[in-house]
């Protein structure tokens, strides 16, 4: 079965904009994959202490001026550092643009409690008289604030809002962006996935507290997936933005063509709360290639979603075995062994570390797989060092969440 050829209305992704913890543009952040950066250090935050976080070192004065960075939030920061990035990757003439074609949609984990435990800090100097509360708190800490930072930054007026799709959610983003694309209630979808999630000791704990957040002496060694001493997940801010077009309005500007959105799916467990259904994972896998209208054995690289926790891992290796049978040609690897689980923003940037592969016909590794769990063991999974593995038509990234929601996006050589 050949690779689909894209048609008029087919979604491309034609710009790509990102900060990680170890790369603030798509090539710097590559490079680190390639070369087995780490972007994860010791972190303190208060109440919790010392712990371990991938950190963004991106300038957010660099699209914001300083009392914008401080009216708004660090979200909104990431969102649209991400946002003037990706338009300027896009080779976009953003000022001849109509801004009321242009739709944002943008993923998130959890929005609004950083802003609101850093409210209640404050007001505990002045016995809690809730007339110090900031003004700025409901615009904060409204659910659309990280999508709707961009819209005021960047002047635009089409659609905009946020999808709360918990790690799923940077696929999501995507997803939602093709559809309003292929519904044609934009001409161009600026779409990913951010995070804001270190900045909030409530996840720290709440992580610590079901034993599944990461510890090592060493921080560039404590995000493992895969691994027989996995100890969790390492909590990680950043953020990916896409340009999607129609395939005929990117090729009437003559634009640089990422890949084509081939496929996707989305779909629920509904079993627990936290942890993973590896049938479900499964159908949604099936799904995505059904629609992409493609094999498992033609898929070349599988970007995974593995977060370093003891059963999550496990979960996932089970839903990739029973679609990939064992594996065939198909490359794996997990990029949060690199910057840790950027929660919203994982799905996008998983993917956006996974797509010069179509250019490099090169696998990035999985790091810190010294000891590979005999549960996790999946034929074709890069460790360590990256692997030439020739030509890649087609890349599938798997994107899981909390409460069951699960994501899968195949995109496709042009």
């Amino acid at each position: 079965m050949a690779l689909r050829q894209p048609d008029n209305e087919t979604i491309v992704i034609t710009g790509v904009g990102l900060a990680a913890p170890n790369g603030d543009s798509l090539p710097e952040y590559r490079q680190s994959l390639l070369e087995g950066r780490s972007g994860v250090s010791d972190y303190e935050i208060r109440y919790f202490g010392p712990t371990l976080a991938g950190i963004c070192h991106f300038d957010p004065l660099r699209y914001q001026k300083r009392k914008e960075v401080r009216r708004g939030t660090r979200a909104g920061s990431v969102g649209i550092y991400c946002a003037r990035e990706a338009v300027a990757d896009a080779g976009l003439d953003w000022e001849s643009i109509d801004k009321s074609t242009v739709g944002v949609y943008v993923g998130v984990t959890e929005h609004g409690n950083v802003e609101t435990e850093n409210e209640i800090y404050e007001i505990k100097a002045f016995d809690y008289d809730t007339k110090y509360w900031s003004h700025h708190h409901n615009p904060r800490t409204v659910a659309n604030n990280p999508a709707g930072e961009i819209t005021l930054n960047l002047g635009i007026t089409g659609p905009h809002y946020t999808l709360g799709a918990a790690c799923a959610a940077g696929n999501a983003g995507l997803i939602q962006g093709a559809q309003m694309l292929r519904l044609r209630e934009c001409d161009l979808a600026i779409c990913g996935g951010v995070s804001e999630s270190i900045h909030t000791f409530g996840i720290f704990a709440g992580f610590s507290s079901q034993g599944a957040l990461a510890r090592h002496e060493n921080p560039v060694k404590a995000s493992r997936p895969f691994d027989a001493d996995r100890t969790g997940i390492v909590v990680a801010e950043g953020g990916c933005l896409f340009v999607l077009q129609r395939y005929a309005d990117a090729r009437a500007r003559g634009a640089k063509i990422y890949g084509q959105l081939l496929g996707h799916a989305m779909n629920s467990d509904a079993t627990d709360f936290v942890l993973p259904n590896p049938q479900r994972q499964a159908e949604c896998i099936h799904l995505a290639l059904r629609r992409a209208q493609l094999n498992p054995e033609q898929v070349d690289i599988v970007s995974t979603h593995a977060t370093g926790t003891t059963t999550g891992d496990v979960q996932e290796v089970a839903a990739l075995r029973a679609v990939f049978d064992g594996g065939g040609h198909t490359h794996f690897n997990n990029t949060k062994s690199f910057i840790g689980h950027a929660m919203g923003a994982a799905g996008s940037l998983e993917l956006a570390g996974n797509l010069p592969a179509m250019d490099d016909g090169v696998c990035h590794p999985t790091i810190n797989l010294d000891r590979p769990d005999p549960e996790c063991e999946l034929p074709g999974l890069v460790a360590n060092q990256p692997r030439e593995v020739g030509r890649v038509d087609c890349i599938l990234n798997n994107s899981f969440g909390m409460l069951g929601i699960n994501s899968v996006v195949v995109i496709g050589r042009v």
